[in-house]
């Protein structure tokens, strides 16, 4: 199913204009899906907010207040700026006024999408300052919804350079792919580390070429396909090694890359690295967004696994928000789709995708629930089916399950999975997954007078102590 949409009619009625008018938001809401021919679901689905939160705002029981949820929820309905007092992002056009948002450098999506704005967005993420690079993004969650909107809307200009440098060879592209394909398989098995440094002095290579270089269309399309899997993979370096605020100029890099490639798996694939970023900092309906926007983007493509990734992504968002119906919706499309196997059309970056990842945020969304009892039984069915090559992922999901253990009383079960967590964080340099560690350590904490507990807490202590 696409993603839904207001029909332009809606804003010329007079009774949906007065509403707006007057920021009645509740009688608004209802106007605009009465008269749109909408679900409250539909609603729900492309403002950000819950359905019950929706219900509750057209019947008046709740108000909406928060400027950034007033202005993502008109946004996402695509509401004319005219019609409402409040800065709103436009697509550009000739018949509309510059938008009032603000954004900032690359971030702004009306720019227009071409090669040296590609280039420029690298130089961003990898060049720029720690103030240049939070100044890339607004303060709301606005800059993202209409950066991904445009992604999905904009063309691009064709990427030909006829440069006084060298030709650009197939050879040369070749390897450099093998080069962003090593980092994706160093980063799985032994943690982000020191790969983010690598990743840029890659980057920086690649920006090279794209500036001074020489290349017909199709090489440079090539060249854009591999700048655009080396973007989203060093935004995630940067984020598994803690750091919340980088990673978003990488993936909007990214994004502009993979619009110059016109690979759209590349596209979905920076889309689902957004997601995780987005439900792991407190904005999950950010995270349904842009893992929805990618798939409407994709469904009809024969991508399977490349579904059933961003269906989990879009999982764990419903899950972080409470919508639990939605959440086992999305899991149990995503098994019938890997269940399939890969096709030919699958992206060769996406090797990870598997039965037991599917059971492992399954598991992770039965934690975010509140249901451990489930959990535990998706994580033991993840435990079996895991690639035991990607250690992260494995440690990531043990912290989780002897989280779940716990909350669930069996506490043997629940130390017994954190020894084996602790084994693999001390063999992994993973901000992120010592991150769940620590939230381990911390729901052991509750439990603390068991034998088992203090036996984990001991050790966790003496790791600490020495540094490993």
């Amino acid at each position: 199913m696409h993603t839904p949409t207001v029909p332009e009619h809606v804003w010329l009625d007079p009774d949906v204009r007065s509403a707006l008018a007057s920021l009645d938001f509740g009688r608004a809401s209802r106007l605009i899906r009465l008269r749109g021919g909408l679900r409250q679901e539909d609603m729900a689905q492309i403002t950000g907010l819950s359905q019950a939160f929706l219900s509750m705002l057209e019947k008046g029981s709740r108000r909406l207040t928060n400027i950034d949820k007033i202005i993502e929820f008109l946004s996402g309905l695509g509401v004319p700026a005219q019609l409402v007092a409040l800065p709103l992002p436009h697509a550009p056009g000739p018949t509309v006024q510059e938008p009032a948002v603000q954004f900032v450098g690359d971030a702004d999506p009306s720019l227009p999408w071409t090669a040296a704005r590609m280039v420029a967005a690298l130089d961003t993420a990898v060049g720029g300052s720690a103030m240049d690079r939070r100044r890339f993004l607004t303060a709301s969650g606005v800059a993202l919804t209409a950066f991904v909107n445009a992604w999905d809307t904009a063309e691009a200009e064709p990427l030909g350079r006829a440069a006084e440098g060298s030709r650009l060879a197939n050879d040369l592209l070749d390897g450099l792919q093998r080069t962003t394909d090593s980092l994706r398989t160093m980063d799985a098995s032994d943690g982000s580390g020191t790969l983010t440094a690598l990743g840029d002095r890659h980057l920086q290579f690649l920006k090279y070429l794209a500036e001074e270089t020489s290349y017909d269309e199709a090489t440079g399309r090539q060249l854009a396909a591999i700048i655009a899997d080396t973007a989203t993979q060093v935004g995630w370096f940067v984020f598994d090694s803690g750091d919340r605020d980088r990673p978003l100029s990488y993936l909007f890099a990214a994004l502009r890359a993979a619009k110059a490639s016109q690979d759209i798996r590349l596209g979905a694939g920076a889309l689902s690295y957004i997601a995780i970023h987005a439900y792991s900092t407190g904005a999950p309906h950010h995270a349904v967004t842009a893992a929805q926007r990618a798939r409407d983007k994709i469904r009809k493509l024969g991508m399977p696994a490349l579904e059933a990734m961003l269906l989990t992504r879009q999982a764990r968002g419903h899950a972080k928000l409470g919508e639990r119906q939605a959440a086992l919706a999305a899991l149990g499309r995503a098994a019938d789709l890997c269940a399939q196997g890969r096709s030919e059309h699958d992206p060769h970056w996406l090797y990870w995708i598997n039965e037991g990842e599917i059971h492992g945020q399954t598991g992770s969304c039965f934690l975010d629930l509140g249901d451990p009892s489930s959990a535990v039984a998706s994580f033991t069915k993840a435990r079996k089916a895991l690639n035991p090559a990607d250690h992260r992922t494995r440690g990531l999901f043990l912290s989780r399950a002897a989280t779940a253990h716990i909350e669930e009383g069996d506490v043997e079960a629940g130390c017994a999975a954190a020894h084996e967590a602790l084994d693999l964080a001390s063999k992994l340099q993973s901000a992120r997954l010592d991150n769940h560690i620590v939230s381990m350590i911390d729901q052991l904490g509750s439990v603390g007078h068991s034998p088992y507990a203090q036996d984990v807490l001991e050790r966790r202590a003496a790791m600490l102590a020495t540094g490993s």
